[in-house]
């Protein structure tokens, strides 16, 4: 599956040659934030974990993965540029029952992306380009779903403009514990 550039981004999926990308991201503690309280990743754990895992969900005849997140060469302001990534995978992906027909969404993006719609943007250009994907292979997705720590207003804003609503508060199992989180969903 490919997905089209929008106004400003371009997209293709993250691969373990974008190991170095990822650690780059994960060293900034305010992007961190919410994901394990602010401790910058190892490249150890990019390489024996974090890979792995996008490995594990990953599947080009679907969509799922991580997308990586450029800027277009004529953003004046940043240039062609890796500024984040957009997660796609079934909700609950992890259990004995996976929801293939609602898929999660995530994304993280660097601090100096922030507040300029990039997150927005790429997501809405990843789930359109899903469901259009999924229509071709007869796949069907009901809805798109996200978690995030309820403190993330940022990412909670995010999820509303993309016309998620408020589901309920939940939990789910990180490597540093069991976290609680929001959960936020739509119909499609």
């Amino acid at each position: 599956m490919q997905i089209e550039n929008s106004e400003r981004l371009r997209y293709e999926p993250v691969t373990e040659e974008d190991a170095q990308l990822l650690f780059d991201l994960n060293q900034d503690p305010e992007v961190m934030r919410y994901i394990n309280g602010g401790k910058p990743s190892t490249m150890a754990e990019i390489e024996d974990y974090f890979i792995p895992r996008i490995k594990g969900f990953s599947n080009s005849d679907t969509g799922w993965g991580l997308w990586k997140v450029n800027t277009l060469a004529s953003e004046s302001d940043l240039g062609d540029t890796f500024i984040g990534w957009i997660l796609v995978r079934p909700m609950d992906f992890y259990t004995d029952e996976p929801k293939h027909s609602d898929l999660e969404v995530g994304w993280r993006f660097t601090q100096a992306s922030w507040g300029k719609g990039y997150a927005t943007e790429a997501a809405k250009a990843v789930c359109k380009a899903l469901v259009v994907h999924a229509s071709v292979i007869e796949k069907p997705i009901t809805h798109f779903s996200a978690i995030a720590d309820p403190a993330n207003k940022g990412s909670i804003n995010i999820m509303t403009k993309l016309g998620m609503e408020y589901i309920k508060n939940t939990s789910v199992d990180t490597p540093e514990g069991e976290v609680e989180v929001v959960l936020y969903s739509m119909a499609v």
